[in-house]
């Protein structure tokens, strides 16, 4: 049976309290404490976390299981108006962690010491036991220093900041964006259809006249969040307009592509001829590089589920058509071929990366965006028998999705010691390395990038070849879709902070660490002159992508890691006139050739604000963990198996 949406569970994992500890090296500057000072900050990190999970088990429901409970799980429990906090005790609902996430590889992190993911959950191996030793030989870090903070204070510090007035530079600054957003909207018909990339007097439109289904999310998400009046017809407009553009036949140098895939834009012209306007779509044709989006059907069924959650509004979901696109788009992705792995095979430039990067394979955003839409259309099918055999599979990928991306693309400072420690040629189904990862090929820079306390999903993985670039999308939408475990969300959130620096800057966000330079760059990119070193899609810092940092932040608990954000975007963006993206290692320029008047600049900010003010809102654009999909059982030395 499909899994309903539901904005809390009735039973959070519990999470091993040891701490993660290390031996002390002398290159390593660690934190030296008493034997004595060690006992006591582990018993009372005890403490602080049983009664933290304590307080947000009771305050969790179950997962509704039949129709009418799935129905009731789409409803929205908490309003826009108001951020509902608190439970019927006190406690804050939306978890704020309290714990360190070097627990990662004590506990609920797959993780272990037998290759790319680590042995059974729950179990330690022998190896591990061996080497633990005494804790005078060994430290406990610190927690980082947005842990702990709670929604609650966010909230109190709004009030207080309004009392004083000092946040009317914020408030003037929302007023340019909804009114700058509003001059964007794209009418068909006279309704409301979309808005248009960006509105730079300066620059040739070239084609950021037309609408984009990716650009439009985070529009769609600010009209379905604003307050008080939502505006949910653009939404519901551009939902069925690109349904309709879905059925056109796709013809690219006489070869017909997929009858499910979704166009990247399109844009409304007026005919002539026809006396009348009309839609002219792109599905890669006109792209560069000639590919087709593979995430816009992704992001279209997420948003047509963040419209159902906001508006209660099932008649668009449960209409023949509509389930019918939905249908085409898993099929699409869903047939069967030679693939060995669960994941989705794609070419370069086929999500908001539309240029040659060398993401070329299964990167981990596109990933991360199937598992996320497999588990939005899984509640939003209809029952008959039809949808039922393909809820049976969408269930059986999501179980070995998350499996694979879990185990195989985590990385954090124990495992990246693993890898380096591999053995190659390894021909058997027990092997270890299961890619034959060559140690040698690990970059330098991946060694000082990754810290103590930390860890994130590395941009690809297959056959003796692993990307270890951070890649900003497919970890926070990895968050949003549960497909991270709540260690794992944790752990991200503290290599975000560890690395601020480098991640963050002085301009958020950077899409790709580290940039590609050099003869390397000349390889991967084909000396592409707009991908130079941290500019655009190398190691450019794009202020769209705050609404996914500050989403993720508050489902890992973490908000004051998006607010401080929030703060240096609110320094500059604005008057810089909203450029798309900004260049330079810490992102102070603004980019070469990026446009101002950037819509999804503009709404980008709109949404990170409207969540960090109510976080109520992030049960849009979120979805928690699936129980029977949290702790697989195989072992990464026994996950191979033949049945006749």
């Amino acid at each position: 049976m499909s899994s309903s949406l539901s904005d809390s569970e009735n039973n959070i994992p519990s999470t091993s309290t040891d701490e993660l500890q290390f031996h002390m090296d002398d290159d390593q500057i660690m934190i030296e404490t008493s034997a004595a000072e060690k006992s006591n900050a582990s018993v009372q990190q005890d403490d602080t976390t049983d009664e933290i999970w304590r307080n947000i088990e009771n305050s969790r429901v179950r997962f509704p299981m039949t129709r009418d409970d799935h129905r009731q799980g789409l409803k929205r429990s908490t309003t826009l108006k108001s951020p509902n906090l608190t439970g019927p005790e006190g406690e804050v609902v939306i978890p704020t962690t309290d714990h360190d996430s070097s627990k990662q590889s004590a506990s609920a992190s797959p993780m272990g010491t037998d290759g790319v993911g680590g042995g059974r959950d729950g179990e330690s191996s022998d190896k591990d036991k061996s080497g633990r030793g005494s804790l005078d030989n060994k430290t406990i870090l610190k927690p980082s220093p947005s842990v702990g903070t709670s929604l609650l204070n966010l909230v109190t510090e709004a009030t207080s900041a309004k009392s004083n007035g000092t946040e009317s530079s914020s408030s003037s600054m929302m007023d340019e964006a909804w009114e700058r957003l509003r001059s964007s909207f794209v009418y068909f018909q006279k309704k409301p259809v979309g808005t248009l990339a960006a509105l730079d007097p300066s620059a040739e439109a070239l084609n950021y006249n037309q609408v984009f289904v990716r650009d439009f999310v985070p529009t769609a998400l600010a009209c379905l969040m604003r307050v008080p009046d939502p505006e949910p017809e653009i939404v519901k407009n551009f939902l069925l307009k690109t349904l309709h553009l879905q059925g056109w036949k796709k013809t690219i140098d006489n070869f017909t592509l997929g009858e499910g895939v979704m166009p990247a834009s399109f844009k409304v012209m007026y005919d002539s001829y026809q006396e009348k306007d009309v839609l002219k779509a792109d599905f890669g044709g006109s792209a560069i590089g000639r590919v087709a989006p593979v995430d816009s059907g992704f992001w279209w069924i997420i948003l047509l589920r963040s419209y159902t959650k906001c508006t209660g509004d099932y008649t668009l979901s449960e209409r023949p058509e509509v389930q019918k696109g939905m249908k085409l788009i898993l099929n699409l992705c869903l047939s069967d071929g030679f693939d060995t792995f669960p994941t989705l095979l794609c070419a370069d430039g086929c999500s908001m990366i539309d240029r040659r990067m060398g993401i070329y394979g299964y990167p981990i955003e596109i990933q991360a965006l199937f598992f996320f839409a497999l588990r939005c259309a899984q509640q939003m099918l209809k029952q008959d028998s039809d949808s039922n055999r393909l809820i049976e599979r969408i269930e059986r990928r999501i179980t070995a999705l998350s499996y694979h991306i879990r185990n195989y693309y985590w990385l954090d400072f124990t495992q990246l010691n693993n890898i380096y420690r591999y053995k190659t040629e390894e021909y058997s189904h027990t092997a270890v390395n299961k890619f034959n990862v060559i140690p040698e090929s690990i970059p330098d820079w991946v060694f000082d990038f990754m810290p103590l306390r930390g860890g994130y999903f590395i941009g690809n993985v297959s056959p003796a070849r692993m990307d270890f670039r951070w890649f900003l999308i497919g970890n926070c939408i990895a968050i949003l879709s549960s497909l991270a475990t709540l260690a794992q969300a944790t752990a991200i959130m503290d290599l975000v902070e560890e690395r601020w620096e480098d991640l963050i800057g002085e301009m958020p966000l950077k899409i790709a660490y580290p940039a590609l330079e050099g003869y390397q760059w000349r390889i991967v990119t084909g000396c592409d002159p707009k991908n130079i070193r941290w500019s655009y899609h190398n190691g450019g810092s794009w202020p769209v992508l705050l609404w996914l940092l500050t989403a993720a932040c508050i489902k890992a608990g973490r908000p004051q890691i998006a607010k401080r954000a929030i703060e240096l975007v609110e320094q500059r963006l604005s008057k810089d006139g909203w450029p798309e993206y900004y260049d330079g290692k810490k992102g102070r320029y603004i980019g070469k050739q990026a446009r101002k008047y950037q819509t999804w600049s503009i709404s980008g900010y709109l949404v990170a604000k409207l969540m960090i003010e109510n976080p109520s809102n992030l049960a849009m654009i979120s979805l928690e963990e699936d129980k029977k999909i949290e702790k697989p059982r195989l072992t990464r030395s026994a996950s191979w198996s033949c049945s006749r």
